[in-house]
């Protein structure tokens, strides 16, 4: 698939009017803001395992469903939904076999440098804050990583105190859901 097909498959959509049967507004339906993995294999799995349609939630993502700093665009979307978008609920949902459980941060350095990133960007980087350990290291289990994710979001000094964060996990395998942590 190449960007030209894209565009062209595009195209048709537009021409055939095909979007119109997923037309909504910008509020989430079931005013929740799912965190999850941008894990190919929960793309339809996930809303379809939760009886979710198009216009019912906020979806965010990014890999592992990591949220480690309350200040970082994850946070900030997770926000915007409550505030701007009348989100009232928080779902971060991890996946088992997530490939973030396998990153080692040393192995991914060195991807960096085999593929022309130069030692001395790696060295600036490391110089203006920036702690490649922590940034691309995994987690031991996925229930550990969603908790840690949850109580990100739950102390975060901006959330109002109605909003509900749950955590939970996905099978990718049969969209089987696990509550990890839920507030009352």
């Amino acid at each position: 698939m190449n960007l030209d097909d894209l565009l062209a498959f595009n195209k048709r959509f537009v021409q055939d009017q095909s979007y119109e049967s997923y037309k909504t507004d910008n509020i989430p339906n079931k005013r929740t803001v799912i965190f999850t993995c941008m894990d190919t294999r929960l793309v339809e799995l996930l809303p379809k395992a939760l009886n979710i349609s198009n216009g019912d939630v906020k979806m965010v993502k990014n890999a592992g469903a990591i949220l480690r700093d309350p200040f970082d665009s994850v946070m900030k979307s997770i926000l915007v939904a409550i505030y701007e978008l009348k989100a009232e609920q928080v779902m971060v949902i991890g996946h088992h076999d997530c490939g973030m459980s396998h990153m080692n941060s040393d192995a991914f350095k060195q991807k960096l440098l085999q593929n022309d990133i130069p030692e001395e960007t790696l060295h600036t980087l490391t110089h203006a804050g920036v702690d490649l350990e922590q940034e691309f290291s995994g987690f031991n289990t996925v229930e550990d990583a969603v908790k840690g994710s949850v109580s990100v979001v739950r102390n975060h000094p901006l959330l109002p105190s109605y909003v509900r964060v749950h955590g939970l996990v996905i099978n990718p395998e049969t969209g089987k859901m696990d509550l990890v942590t839920k507030e009352e």
